[in-house]
This record gives C-alpha cells, structure tokens and sequence, in this order.
C-alpha cells in the first residue's frame, strides 16, 4: 500500500482547518463603488462652480528653478508671483488673488 500524500515531519498539528466557517466577516464587498466615483465626481463638479474664475488644483503659481546644483535643472511650482511681476502684467495684487493668482 503507497499513500498518495506525505505525512508532514515532526509533531506538527494535522492540518485540517474548517475555512467555511463565518466566512463572511473576510470578505469586503465593494458595490458601492459606481455610486462613490458619481459622489465624487459631483463634488468635484460643485466645488468648480463654487470658486467659479479660480483654478480647481489651486492658485497658479510661477515655474522657477530649483537652487542647488543637483536640483537646478528641474522646473518646478514657485510660491507665487512678485509684485513687481503682477505690475508688468499690468494686474492689481488684490484683483490676482480674488481670480486665483498666488502672490
């Protein structure tokens, strides 16, 4: 007689788990996705119309350079515009701030 298994080495547990029992509290369910990229996706929408002139992702901000030498050759978002910046455009600082424009 040749059994079709090995019986494990040592004086281990026989490994003979019930897994159907309450299995149920493992298992997440997610039928509620469609409706929540909707919700989302109105709220988005919402809060465009709320800040109506102004930029959803935030003031706008001046590209500049980064200072070091290991950095420098990236572009990147700066603080915000100078005033100096803001006269040559011809455009008032409060004006900038009230459309979205970071100073």
């Amino acid at each position: 007689w040749e059994p079709h298994f090995k019986m494990p080495k040592h004086n281990n547990v026989i490994p003979n788990g019930h897994f159907h029992k309450h299995w149920d509290r493992n298992v997440r369910t997610w039928f509620d996705q469609p409706a929540g990229k909707k919700r989302r996706r109105n709220t988005r929408i919402a809060k465009a119309k709320a800040i109506a002139p102004r930029p959803v992702a935030g003031p706008l901000r001046p590209a500049v350079r980064a200072q070091t030498i290991r950095y420098n050759t990236k572009l990147r978002a700066g603080r915000g515009f100078t005033l100096q910046e803001l006269k040559a455009a011809g455009v008032n600082r409060k004006y900038a701030q009230s459309v979205g424009v970071a100073v």
